[in-house]
């Protein structure tokens, strides 16, 4: 395993941790329909910024996934917009965004810098949203679009988009006839079947479905009795939520044929195998990147030895081998 520092990763130092790790002749790359990733490993949107290249070697990620993009500026949800809990995080950062010119001119240059393939997150707040940021983004160049159908929804009272299976077919549908790039689709957790949700999008030309975004969730202040986040509730993450979202992934697996990326409490290369065996194609890292910045590369730097442990030449064998 690669070695932890507690201080920042700079210069010599980021060149020593992230040295060759035992089974470095293991074929990581995975395919997402046309695009073929070197590696499973990516960031979750909203949890990785171009300001973090400098702590960790971005280039040897599969993929980055930006902040979700809106067509107009959000401000996002007020303070307090973060909070610890046991094993995890909650956050209610209501999803801030420059809006798609200030993306396309002034953010996307920079997660394109590091020479990987970048994918866009995509948000909209009405369904006629997501199809207008997807023609606002036409020409941009990424290697991909995530439509993220956990967004709050006001066509519906507030709801996620993500829980309504038509509605998620019309916004994948319709972005699908707005670009050729390939289309991940970020789901929620909070429906009753995550399958019947998944069968949705991938009959709306989904490339792939990303399983899955925060759990709803709330903090409560003792001393106030009042709500802790600005926002009353939010969403929770981090190593506690780990095995809601391997069910999930097994069950969104099991449901469709095209690939599941896995997202939920991953910071350790065994993580990634166990949501690779549970039927995940690939991976994103989320909240272990708020307290090590050099999560990802760490668990791509580690997983090679993984995959050598249990007699796999290419991460691809381990993909979907859960024995029931």
């Amino acid at each position: 395993m690669t070695e932890v520092l507690d201080r920042p990763v700079v210069g010599d130092d980021r060149d020593r941790l992230f040295a060759a790790a035992p089974g470095a002749d293991v074929d990581l790359s995975v395919p997402l329909g046309p695009l073929t990733l070197a590696n499973p490993v990516m960031p979750a949107s909203g949890c990785f910024g171009p300001e973090l290249g400098p702590l960790l070697p971005v280039r040897e990620l599969g993929a980055v996934v930006t902040k979700t993009v809106f067509s107009q500026r959000r401000s996002g949800n007020p303070s307090h917009r973060l909070t610890e809990s046991a094993l995890g995080m909650l956050n209610s950062v209501g999803i801030p965004s420059p809006g798609t010119t200030a993306f396309v001119h002034d953010v996307l240059p920079r997660y394109r810098e590091f020479g990987v393939p970048v994918i866009a997150s995509v948000g909209g707040l009405t369904v006629d949203e997501y199809w207008q940021v997807t023609e606002e983004l036409a020409g941009a160049e990424c290697a991909a679009l995530e439509v993220n159908v956990s967004c709050p929804n006001l066509e519906h009272g507030g709801l996620a988009i993500g829980a309504d299976p038509a509605a998620v077919e019309a916004v994948v549908a319709g972005v699908a006839a707005r670009t050729a790039l390939p289309l991940l689709v970020k789901l929620t957790p909070g429906v009753t079947d995550i399958g019947e949700i998944a069968r949705a999008a991938e009959r709306a030309g989904a490339t792939a479905v990303t399983v899955s975004n925060t759990f709803p969730a709330m903090a409560v202040d003792v001393r106030t009795r009042k709500a802790v986040l600005g926002n009353g509730i939010g969403g929770l993450s981090g190593p506690a939520v780990k095995p809601l979202a391997l069910r999930l992934v097994w069950q969104a697996a099991t449901a469709v044929d095209i690939p599941v990326i896995g997202c939920g409490g991953i910071s350790t290369a065994r993580d990634v195998v166990e949501f690779l065996i549970a039927g995940a194609t690939a991976v994103q890292v989320g909240t272990a990147t708020f307290t090590r910045p050099y999560a990802m590369a760490e668990i791509v730097r580690d997983l090679a030895g993984h995959c050598a442990e249990l007699g796999a030449e290419a991460v691809h064998e381990l993909i979907g081998t859960l024995r029931t």
